[in-house]
């Protein structure tokens, strides 16, 4: 049996995957420690702390065929060999308790609106983008942007990775980079390129601006741009998936992350899915946890997305992938159009910009 048809929770099914189990004969050989640890859920306190815990109990009765979820549990219960010292048969039981509310301090509208005024976006180095976007790309939110092939999503999203680096002194947020490559597209001699451009024009800044105000001046040369960019190479939709995971303590070890860029969030959930319905969860569970790391580390999320074909209106028209069901896992929504990014259609729920379009020659 398939890890993706157990009938437990699809939470874990996707903390299963994504920790690289696929059968349950990849389980067998696997002690309750290491389950639990994959699972991120405590063997022995998980009752007490309100969590999830795993409980190994004794060997089913028999009759009871090898993988086949025992009632009456609504959780699932399945004979696995090897999980315990003696190797005999046990029960795997994944038992939800509980979760306590993350009840925080509440705001008002005012603030939520003061803080919205006060923050500082990333720019993308076009004035009339970044206008059309509420002023760039925006901390604590998704932004999703997507386009047909050679339209310049990577060159865009190189670009926010050695913009968000600018200091603070010259308009920016003096932050670092996170890139997930999932197609092999990101070219680190157009990062250095970008790197150096963006160097020269600090340069030039200071000799226009800021000739009195040395103690001001702020030098970075190309290299530390490159250095703020860490880059992950994803090759399958369970390294994507388990990175996803990864990325909150990665940020807790390396301060100062103010951007997370994925390009594409799409490739391996085209290709190697033939359950819809498992591949719906597992992105929406993706997308629930980059939008709640955008939140916690006050960072912006931005997805890079293909396109496809949809039926409507008696003809096919360019949309973007991953289908409707994907179209709420964003803030902001960009569809670029046309050649050379000549024509944008921007569809976002931030205002003033709900719905506009931007042609760029």
């Amino acid at each position: 049996m398939e890890v993706s048809s157990l009938p437990i929770s699809a939470s874990h099914r996707g903390k299963l995957i994504s920790a690289g189990y696929s059968s349950l004969s990849s389980l067998s050989s696997v002690s309750p420690s290491k389950l639990a640890q994959d699972l991120k859920i405590s063997e022995n306190e998980g009752h007490r702390k309100n969590t999830l815990r795993v409980d190994i109990s004794p060997p089913l009765q028999s009759g009871i065929p090898f993988g086949v979820p025992v009632p009456p549990s609504p959780f699932g219960c399945f004979r696995l060999p090897s999980l315990v010292p003696s190797g005999r048969p046990t029960r795997l039981r994944i038992v939800g308790q509980p979760f306590s509310p993350a009840i925080t301090r509440a705001q008002t509208a005012w603030d939520i609106l003061h803080e919205e005024e006060s923050s500082i976006c990333i720019t993308t180095s076009c004035s009339d983008l970044d206008e059309i976007l509420g002023g760039g790309i925006r901390c604590k939110e998704v932004t999703e942007i997507g386009g047909v092939p050679g339209i310049g999503k990577t060159q865009l999203g190189i670009q926010l990775a050695v913009n968000v680096q600018i200091p603070a002194d010259y308009g920016g947020l003096g932050g670092k980079a996170i890139y997930i490559d999932t197609e092999g597209s990101f070219m680190v001699e157009r990062a250095s390129q970008i790197a150096e451009a963006c160097a020269e024009d600090m340069l030039e800044y200071n000799s226009l601006l800021r000739k009195d105000s040395q103690a001001c001046r702020v030098d970075k040369p190309p290299k530390a741009f490159m250095d703020n960019i860490f880059y992950f190479r994803i090759c399958t939709y369970t390294e994507q998936i388990a990175v996803v995971n990864y990325l909150e303590k990665f940020i807790n070890e390396h301060k100062d992350i103010k951007i997370v860029i994925i390009d594409s969030i799409t490739f391996h959930f085209r290709q190697e899915f033939e359950d819809m319905a498992l591949r719906t969860r597992l992105l929406s569970g993706m997308a629930l946890k980059l939008m709640k790391l955008a939140k916690k580390f006050n960072l912006a999320v931005v997805l890079l997305n293909q396109v496809t074909t949809k039926y409507n209106e008696g003809s096919f028209q360019l949309t973007l992938a991953l289908g409707d069901s994907w179209a709420h896992a964003s803030t902001n929504r960009s569809y670029c159009t046309g050649m050379a990014m000549r024509g944008m259609h921007i569809s976002t729920n931030h205002p003033p910009c709900d719905q506009r379009q931007l042609h760029m020659q």
